[in-house]
């Protein structure tokens, strides 16, 4: 190669490098945003549900079906009075996941917080349920948020009736069924049979109350007094105190009760099975009678609230909501259920009550907790025989002074 062409190329090269631009430096990346974890799922429920429930009040097999069907073993566990169960929840770690109060405590406690919110996504056959049932509740529930319905009732008499006509001797049955258990006329004759009281005060106050023309869920003490004074009068007739009937009228401990119309009705099944001579049966006083209605609820400290609404999906189920009445003979508060129930439960007119009579049924209410506590004194001093002394008066003036 000759100089020139050389010369020629080391200036082309030269002249190319100098009208060059200079690539900026790139900035370096920036690091990368770290990834927030997202938060672990709960470990899936073990298959377990513990449940707290009234003795005789749920379906013979329901049980059974639905741990078969979902693998899920039940606990069963039974109470004997609303003061039982809230006494439990009130002091926290019950240990259930599904309990069964009744209205007359319910408000309270939902007030205090202690059920879960149901998730009804969860619960398809809710759809199934009263709508005036529903209604009923919200007094207990505002908007229906924790409660489901079990199965609803009402407080009333019931009877032996061979065993009441012949200590009676001769004497007519009173037009209001009440008087059977409030009036001294009848009690000192009826007392030779046996006479019962629910062993409650949430069940006893408010249906002598509502007897001596008082709000049945009155929270003024002067009403409470008046009602106390009226039973004073009938304590030594009465033999039985108990939270159930349905063994003290079926096996002749009592001739009658105060009790709950279901299981007096359970009581007369029992009767007509042992091929019993006698006749049991739930009255409809003419006054009228006290209903009441128990649901379901999940505690805030369940375990197992997934396993809570798998169950309560089950027993909202058009079948579950027949089978409760035909074989508890307590009206259900499922919809749907009503065209599966059997005449026979169908056509009882102290299960399912007809609409003159259902107008008479007095409604739940709500006791303050300071009407409550009156009224446990008041019943416990009933109870103990002690109605007339010092220990009654003084506890209604604090209750007055609050």
């Amino acid at each position: 190669m000759n100089k020139h062409v050389l010369a020629l190329a080391v200036a082309a090269v030269v002249l190319a490098s100098c009208g060059k631009k200079e690539e900026p430096v790139a900035a370096p990346a920036p690091a990368p945003t770290p990834v927030t974890a997202a938060p672990a799922a709960p470990p899936p429920e073990e298959k377990v549900l513990n449940i707290y429930n009234w003795p005789d009040y749920v379906p013979e097999g329901m049980i059974a079906a639905f741990e078969k069907e979902t693998g899920i073993k039940v606990n069963y566990d039974t109470f004997e009075t609303n003061e039982a169960l809230n006494a439990k929840l009130v002091a926290g770690n019950t240990g259930y996941d599904i309990v069964v109060p009744g209205t007359a405590f319910s408000p309270a406690q939902t007030e205090a917080g202690l059920f879960q919110p149901l998730d009804k996504a969860k619960l398809p056959n809710y759809k199934n349920l009263d709508p005036a049932i529903m209604g009923a509740l919200v007094k207990a529930d505002p908007d229906n948020k924790h409660l489901v319905p079990w199965a609803w009732g009402f407080t009333t008499v019931g009877i032996n009736k061979t065993k009441v006509e012949k200590a009676l001797k001769g004497m007519a049955m009173p037009e209001n069924a009440w008087d059977l258990v409030f009036k001294p006329e009848y009690t000192a004759k009826l007392k030779s049979c046996g006479i019962a009281y629910l062993d409650s005060p949430t069940e006893i106050i408010p249906v002598a109350l509502h007897y001596v023309g008082k709000d049945a869920y009155s929270n003024n003490a002067e009403d409470y007094k008046v009602a106390t004074d009226m039973l004073a009068k009938v304590r030594k007739d009465i033999r039985i105190f108990s939270s159930t009937m349905i063994d003290d009228i079926a096996g002749g401990k009592a001739c009658v009760a105060i009790g709950w119309s279901g299981d007096i009705n359970i009581a007369a099944g029992r009767a007509k099975e042992n091929k019993s001579k006698d006749v049991i049966e739930a009255l409809l006083p003419s006054t009228g009678a006290l209903a009441f209605f128990d649901t379901m609820a999940i505690t805030k400290d369940a375990k197992h609230p997934g396993n809570a609404h798998a169950f309560i999906d089950f027993y909202l189920r058009a079948e579950s909501g027949a089978q409760v009445s035909n074989d508890m003979s307590y009206p259900t508060g499922n919809k749907a259920a009503l065209e599966k129930i059997n005449p026979e439960t169908a056509g009882n007119k102290t299960i399912f009550v007809e609409a003159d009579y259902a107008a008479k049924l007095i409604q739940p209410g709500k006791f303050t907790n300071e009407s409550r506590e009156a009224m446990a004194t008041a019943y416990n001093a009933f109870k103990a025989g002690k109605l007339a002394g010092r220990y009654h008066q003084p506890e209604l003036t604090r209750f007055r002074r609050r």
